[in-house]
């Protein structure tokens, strides 16, 4: 089976074949995974290095915490892909990015205010979880268009924080 997974503005085929080889864009990697029930976090050994991950289901996407990093991840197989280029749809971006809280924790501070522009890659949250500080960054130039956390708020997983939105292009 394969999936067609965009990151950070990037398209990547994924390809599990019939004996459970894993190919990212033709290249084989090797992925063990495990992980607790009913946990986000995810204990993952790609290639033989060591990765924690924070990996949640939103309604739109996977919001995936790797490194200190969030990245909004789509998954949709290749059937799910050719039904939509064949019914004209397209699965262009919606020009809004949400940040959802990756797990449960506290703001440490919010360096964004509402009408702000910001560029790919600036922290648009700092959250404390598990004794560890993330920063959350937008994957995307933009418009700050709201904010709905403050410095010192308890958050829990998949909790909107911040809406970056992509301004109107003539």
């Amino acid at each position: 089976m394969k999936y067609i997974v965009n990151v950070a503005n990037k398209r990547h085929v994924v390809e599990i074949n019939e004996t459970g080889e894993i190919l990212l864009d033709d290249r084989p990697i090797s992925i063990d995974m495990q992980s607790t029930p009913g946990d986000s976090i995810h204990s993952l050994l790609i290639d033989g290095r060591s990765y924690l991950a924070s990996v949640e289901r939103t309604e739109e996407d996977w919001q995936v915490l790797l490194l200190g990093d969030l990245y909004s991840v789509q998954v949709i197989d290749e059937r799910q892909e050719r039904l939509a280029a064949s019914g004209g749809a397209g699965a262009g971006a919606s020009g809004e990015f949400k940040l959802k809280s990756p797990m449960p924790g506290l703001v440490v501070t919010v360096p964004v205010s509402e009408g702000q522009t910001v560029a790919e890659g600036d922290i648009l949250v700092i959250l404390e979880s598990m004794k560890m500080q993330n920063e959350l960054k937008s994957p995307m130039d933009g418009i700050v268009s709201k904010v709905k956390v403050s410095d010192g708020d308890s958050v829990e997983g998949s909790q909107l924080m911040i809406v970056v939105t992509q301004p109107e292009t003539d």
